[in-house]
């Protein structure tokens, strides 16, 4: 069997007060004009929003290896998937017009 790891409180509590600041920083963000970095900004908090909860929250910073593939390979499906999406999106025809 192995070990649990036992987290201490201070960690959540650190975790949770980054959290927070970051929920600020997202609805300071959202008023400022960044120009074309603006989805940059916005997906960099949001990932290290996620990143957070996924290590801390959902435990996976001291879960075995095995977590550690199945996250990546998830990941790693996902960029896949968005790498498609963007193929098909950036063939298409510019200005759409409707048909008929």
């Amino acid at each position: 069997m192995s070990e649990h790891k036992v987290v201490s409180w201070k960690v959540y509590l650190a975790v949770f007060a980054a959290l927070c600041a970051l929920t600020v920083i997202t609805v300071e963000v959202t008023g400022h004009d960044f120009g074309p970095f603006n989805l940059v900004v916005a997906l960099a908090v949001a990932v290290t929003k996620a990143t957070l909860v996924v290590l801390y929250f959902m435990h996976a910073r001291y879960s075995p290896k095995l977590t550690g593939i199945v996250i990546a390979s998830s990941l790693a499906f996902l960029v896949i998937l968005v790498f498609l999406i963007l193929t098909d999106y950036l063939t298409r025809p510019w200005p759409l017009v409707a048909a008929g």
